[in-house]
């Protein structure tokens, strides 16, 4: 994914957040910062999550601490960088905005709940699940939190020997002719449109056949029966928008609302341009499993083989049926930063009605570094 956009995106949406969280605190964090107190009382196991839940909401991060059973097997820092992430990613950015709480088990003196946590990020919701350990003292419930800390990268030299393209563009005093670079040679290999309850979607597939790094989207205008224009939208974000030589990418275009018998004819209009790029980080994809219906998914693990923070992983899954043609192209950002030689789970929702006819998938993943795209 090129660098460019994601951080123009990144950038622009946490400037909004933050201004949103200015001018229109939440109630909770606004009852917080004036030094009002959570006064619920944990006199349930469930009551007890979800004072500490509201508390992480409101990022009152030394009440929520304060509250643990277990805080003296890690830091207040540990507490917040285990929700916030310790590295820049994703989650560094998010706000918790709901929460449900489960109860699996209790009994006069401890009990087990589960807590879904839904954050809000500048890519649209990630989830978070806790199974939690609740312990009665003195006649309060208290929650132990289950502490992921994040790991610890050794000491190490990683040799690189990675690809690398770099564009020198032409500038106004230099007398090369009219034009820079020529734009590398893409082209669309598969494409049809899906009917779903939400509206229309195209999708399909974008093949690099140059020898040079392209960035890549594509474009589509639905004409209605008598040729005029139904809409126009592009794939700004179920696509891998950096593709080195030969690479393929999925994409997924929606039409929110539209009915394909409403539509004629598709006009696709594929566009590129050459950019700086380099082959890593290297992302390995391992233990790929297509998970059959119900609850279909494609899960699997990430690993960063290079010595570079990914900070932003961006997986695409394409899904086939036996003739090959495509049936379904979902993804999911990961939204905690991949370090070097750590492996990171994801898992890729596929619509249940379509899970039938998939016979074989394939995942690229799509990444960005703060400082640099990949």
């Amino acid at each position: 994914m090129t660098g460019r956009l994601l951080s123009v995106s990144l950038a622009g949406a946490t400037v909004v957040l933050v201004v949103i969280g200015t001018i229109w605190p939440s109630k909770s964090a606004a009852a917080y910062a004036s030094g009002e107190q959570f006064t619920g009382s944990a006199s349930t196991p469930e009551a007890a999550v979800r004072i500490v839940g509201e508390q992480i909401r409101a990022q009152a991060w030394d009440a929520a601490y304060s509250r643990l059973a277990n805080k003296a097997e890690f830091t207040e820092d540990e507490f917040r960088s285990d929700l916030t992430s310790a590295y820049p990613d994703l989650r560094t950015y998010a706000t918790l905005s709901s929460f449900e709480v489960q109860p699996l088990h209790a009994s006069n003196t401890d009990a087990e709940v589960r807590f879904k946590m839904q954050w809000s990020t500048v890519v649209g919701p990630s989830r978070d699940t806790r199974d939690l350990h609740v312990v009665k003292s003195d006649g309060k419930w208290q929650v132990e939190w289950p502490i992921q800390k994040a790991p610890v990268v050794p000491p190490q030299v990683i040799p690189v020997n990675y690809l690398r393209w770099d564009v020198i563009n032409r500038t106004a005093g230099d007398d090369w002719g009219a034009q820079d670079v020529e734009a590398p040679h893409v082209r669309i290999v598969d494409m049809h449109p899906l009917q779903r309850a939400e509206g229309l979607v195209l999708m399909g597939e974008v093949i690099n056949e140059d020898v040079i790094p392209a960035y890549v989207s594509v474009t589509a205008t639905l004409l209605s029966k008598d040729q005029k224009p139904i809409g126009t939208e592009g794939s700004f974000d179920q696509i891998s928008h950096q593709l080195l030589p030969k690479q393929i990418t999925p994409f997924l275009i929606r039409f929110p609302n539209v009915s394909l018998s409403d539509v004629e004819s598709v006009r696709m209009t594929p566009f590129s341009t050459l950019i700086s790029a380099s082959a890593d980080p290297v992302i390995e994809i391992e233990n790929e499993r297509l998970n059959p219906a119900p609850d279909a998914s494609l899960t699997g693990q990430l690993t960063n083989q290079s010595g570079q923070i990914a900070n932003v992983a961006h997986v695409l899954g394409t899904f086939y049926d036996q003739s090959g043609q495509v049936v379904w192209v979902g993804d999911e950002y990961v939204d905690h930063a991949l370090l070097p030689q750590t492996p990171v789970s994801f898992n890729i929702h596929i619509p249940e009605d379509l899970a039938r006819k998939i016979s074989s998938e394939r995942a690229v993943v799509a990444t960005y570094s703060f400082g640099g795209a990949d």
